[in-house]
């Protein structure tokens, strides 16, 4: 089944069907809604935060559609409905993550609301001059120093916190050069997440000679054309369960930069393919379903002690072999693609109409 959606997709955007391709976004975002309704209790952090900015993408979608004519107001009216039902889930949910870690969700609570997230207004493209000739071989830094970097923006790293403070350490770290992977998509995120809460004198005190010029701007054109360096690279490798959070991650956070390029219809497909049609998520394992029923009948022989409570951020397996870090970047990136196409399809866009005789 999702081959035959991923194949009547192809065909729709290569003949130009706008409105198709919207209620193919907007029944993939459905079923991942009711996924949601679910799982409410069980998505972690990032996921939560994933579904954030969808409903922020689908405020702006509503607000801003382009057309009158009766089948894309249909349209608006299943985004209408859609954003309903986000609304009470969302709210069901965040209230989940602060009982089960109320110390986790206090450092990022300003980050569990939908107007923090900002959906662009207009729109660049990367440039493949800027790609690093090389990357390091490892990660820059880890999940823990870049909670702790961020925090410092959030002005939640102590309670009532000043909120914009960039450490020198955390600084350099989030401006080095020939990072990879998660690494490079974080130092992107920790710029966005500064823009989002108003923090303009990011990159004061950088006396660094070889910096001396370069803008926030020019910070998020340089990750943000690695990160299409590292896209290309992973679909020649061809795209695998490994792979594919990290591939998405960069379509989302790009495009929250505002880098069109990264909406490339056969991207789409990519992310489309990914959804589990009955279940909703993105990222389902099969392998994961029987590890679990096995871990569930060892658990019977051999009850475990009670697990920490606190859920690691980055990821969370569900116990249908859902990721839910996955499925949370796929729904905000699909959001992304349906606001950019909405923009496109925007009438003010469009070539004028011959003169009539």
């Amino acid at each position: 089944m999702p081959g035959l959606v991923v194949a009547v997709l192809v065909v729709l955007v290569a003949a130009g069907g706008s409105q198709e391709v919207t209620d193919l976004i907007l029944s993939s975002l459905s079923r991942a809604a009711a996924f949601l309704e679910r799982e409410h209790v069980n998505i972690n952090l990032d996921g939560v935060v994933g579904y954030l900015i969808l409903q922020a993408e689908l405020k702006e979608a509503v607000r801003t559609w382009p057309h009158t004519d009766p089948v894309s107001w249909a349209q608006r009216t299943s985004t209408v409905s859609l954003l309903r039902r986000l609304d009470q889930s969302l709210a069901k949910a965040i209230l989940a993550l602060q009982t089960h870690d109320p110390k986790y969700y206090r450092e990022f609570e300003p980050l569990l609301d939908w107007r923090f997230w900002k959906v662009p207004q207009a729109w660049g493209s990367t440039d493949p001059s800027l790609r690093y000739t090389s990357s390091r071989p490892s990660e820059c830094y880890d999940e823990q120093l870049s909670d702790s970097c961020m925090t410092l923006l959030l002005g939640t790293w102590k309670q009532n916190g000043t909120p914009c403070i960039a450490t020198e350490s955390c600084r350099d770290t989030m401006t080095m050069f020939d990072c990879p992977l998660y690494s490079l998509s974080h130092q992107l995120l920790y710029f966005l997440i500064a823009s989002m809460k108003g923090c303009s004198s990011l990159l004061k005190g950088d006396l660094r000679e070889s910096r001396a010029n370069l803008t926030e701007a020019d910070y998020h054109k340089i990750f943000c054309s690695n990160m299409m360096s590292s896209n290309l690279e992973t679909l020649k490798d061809g795209l695998n369960t490994q792979t594919q959070d990290i591939f998405i991650e960069n379509i989302l956070l790009c495009g929250l930069a505002g880098f069109s390029d990264f909406y490339k219809p056969d991207w789409l497909q990519h992310i489309l393919r990914l959804q589990d049609l009955e279940v909703g998520c993105f990222g389902r394992d099969g392998r994961v379903m029987s590890q679990i029923m096995g871990e569930e009948l060892l658990e019977q022989l051999h009850p475990p002690s009670p697990p920490p409570r606190r859920v690691k951020r980055r990821e969370k397996t569900l116990r249908d072999g859902c990721s839910s870090h996955v499925t949370g970047v796929a729904v905000s990136a699909l959001g992304g693609y349906l606001n950019y196409h909405l923009t496109e399809q925007d009438i003010t866009k469009r070539p004028l109409p011959p003169p009539s005789n």
